[in-house]
């Protein structure tokens, strides 16, 4: 491996550090400066608007329900001799759901490294001692709690591609990722997670295997302005991360799609995996090898067909779990942007590694897709909770606030750096309130807001008003089922992609067989995401029956 000779200081401020520097126009005149390449883009997606963006109109509904409008009078009468006969309120409870929800952070940048203790050390056993079983115990407990930890509805890892295919061929996955399993089966939380192929803040050896490592070449990073040796120090220090491999290679690209097809082959519709992060290019997989200014490909439009290559890889191969992908800016000029709008055109989801940094991806976030579930990383620091300033708000306070205020699906609770279920218990206790609050509304809350009953001699059905109380849109298609008690479909069918959304009702026909009776019938719900069909609690304060459904009664009272 071809190591750099830059050297420099300690990491801080690395967000704030990123933009200016891509506000500084390294990549246009500094690029030139290096002999980086200059030339225009073949496929590049320039910046854009996402409201009103054409993206396509989602995942495709097969047997789609009339969405209205519903004309009770001459001459367009279509429901004649309806009324509201039913109608639910928005429940005050944490209604979990699969497409959204609060993960718990098991590892992330540093492994297993990354769990520490109430003392903020490392619990005990270092990676040494943990591989050949002392601390292990230690590990284990700590991994217990963070899944028992009860705000946490799904659970979240970051293996890298050495820990889970040492060896070519199948996976082979490290004790602490059979036991995440292990746990989320038995607790029934779901497990989403990235493979990372750089791992710069792993200190006790690299990301990739060793069949990997001996026959890929790898092209040092590149500083051009010393004084951002500051923010490089953490990768320099690192002789796995100062150096990228030559991901265009054919030996490479064979070796990656061994993995993507063990992978799918594993989790490919896995019953207890909520979603996989793509794989992006550089630090973490996030698609950037900021604050260096070259990347290992020798020029953009190999870069570029290079991660769309591995992109249709990883989509090919998963058929039935989401995929999600980075809003990263592309920095490092490898072909993010059309790696991403690819993405959202084949209704996969995104997600974003931070909520205080570029615009870019606010406006990515805010306006996507109604059908494309976000995940939003946002760290909580790992240090204990501070005070309030004086206008009564605390940092992570305010960062619940924004995280909501983007509308996603997902959002990471995750300590920095500092993992433990007591570090997010003493925040949670700190700012009750505001976890509470973003525990409740986080995702989709969809529920039958008014309910329709219509005759006229042979015709009758139900007209559903259904709305959604939450911060997103459907992650997919909603579908609507009337059943009879037992357990007979008498009217079924799916809402357009995305619907409803949040403040705004969405009204659906279902059509009942002549002369039959709505009281008593159940009302079910379930979202479709890749053809999977998982089913869908009401987030309702009505009562439901033991499966999420509601069972429809005249509850109406005007006055």
């Amino acid at each position: 491996m071809v190591s750099s000779d830059y050297d420099g200081c300690v990491v801080e401020g690395g967000a704030m550090r990123r933009r200016a520097f891509l506000k500084g126009g390294l990549l246009a005149g500094g690029a030139a400066a290096i002999g980086l390449p200059t030339a225009s883009p073949e496929g590049f997606v320039p910046a854009h608007n996402w409201g009103g963006y054409d993206f396509g109109l989602g995942p495709a509904v097969a047997d789609r329900l009339n969405q209205g409008p519903f004309p009770q009078y001459p001459p367009d009468a279509v429901i004649p001799g309806d009324d509201v006969v039913m109608t639910t309120t928005p429940s005050d409870e944490v209604v979990p759901n699969y497409g959204k929800g609060l993960m718990t952070y098991i590892t992330a940048d540093k492994g297993t490294e990354e769990i520490v203790g109430p003392d903020g050390r490392p619990v005990e056993g270092a990676w040494a001692e943990q591989l050949s079983g002392r601390g292990a115990a230690a590990v284990e407990r700590a991994i217990e709690e963070l899944v028992a930890f009860p705000l946490g509805e799904k659970l979240y890892v970051r293996p890298t591609w050495r820990e889970v295919q040492p060896r070519k061929g199948k996976l082979e996955l490290p004790p602490y990722l059979q036991q995440v399993f292990a746990l989320a089966k038995s607790s029934g939380k779901r497990v989403a997670f990235r493979v990372q192929m750089v791992a710069p803040d792993y200190t006790h050896g690299p990301a990739l295997p060793d069949f990997v490592l001996n026959t890929v070449p790898f092209v040092p990073l590149v500083l051009t302005d010393q004084s951002d040796a500051k923010e490089a120090r953490r990768y320099l220090d690192n002789p796995w991360s100062k150096a990228m491999p030559r991901f265009d290679l054919p030996v490479f690209q064979d070796a990656f799609r061994g993995l993507v097809e063990a992978l799918a082959t594993e989790f490919d519709g896995h019953p207890d995996v909520e979603f996989m992060d793509t794989f992006l290019y550089g630090f973490w997989g996030e698609g950037h090898t900021w604050p260096f200014a070259n990347n290992p490909f020798p020029d953009y439009a190999t870069a570029e067909r290079t991660w769309v290559r591995m992109l249709e890889t990883q989509m090919s191969a998963f058929r039935r779990t989401p995929l999600v992908t980075n809003t990263q800016p592309d920095f490092s000029r490898v072909g993010n942007s059309e790696v991403l709008d690819r993405s959202v055109r084949a209704a996969e989801w995104m997600r974003s590694d931070t909520i205080f940094i570029e615009n870019e991806q606010i406006e990515a976030l805010s306006n996507r897709p109604a059908w494309a579930a976000a995940v939003l990383e946002q760290g909580i620091p790992a240090g204990a909770p501070v005070a309030r300033d004086e206008e009564g708000v605390a940092p992570a306070e305010n960062m619940i606030e924004h995280v909501m205020d983007v509308g996603v699906s997902y959002w990471s609770l995750w300590n920095f750096h500092g993992i433990g279920a007591w570090n997010l218990r003493r925040y949670q206790e700190a700012y009750p309130e505001a976890f509470g609050r973003i525990a409740r509304r986080v995702g989709y809350r969809v529920r039958p807001s008014f309910v329709w009953s219509y005759s006229d001699g042979a015709r009758c059905g139900l007209i559903v008003g259904l709305a959604n109380d939450g911060i997103a849109g459907v992650p997919g298609v909603l579908r609507l089922a009337v059943e009879r008690e037992d357990g007979t479909v008498l009217a079924e069918g799916g809402l357009d992609a995305g619907y409803p959304v949040p403040g705004k009702i969405r009204q659906a026909q279902l059509v009942l067989p002549a002369g039959t009776k709505w009281e008593g019938l159940r009302l079910k719900a379930a979202v479709e995401v890749k053809g999977v069909r998982v089913p869908v609690r009401w987030a309702c304060r009505e009562k439901l029956e033991g499966d999420g459904s509601l069972r429809l009664r005249g509850n109406l009272r005007r006055g």
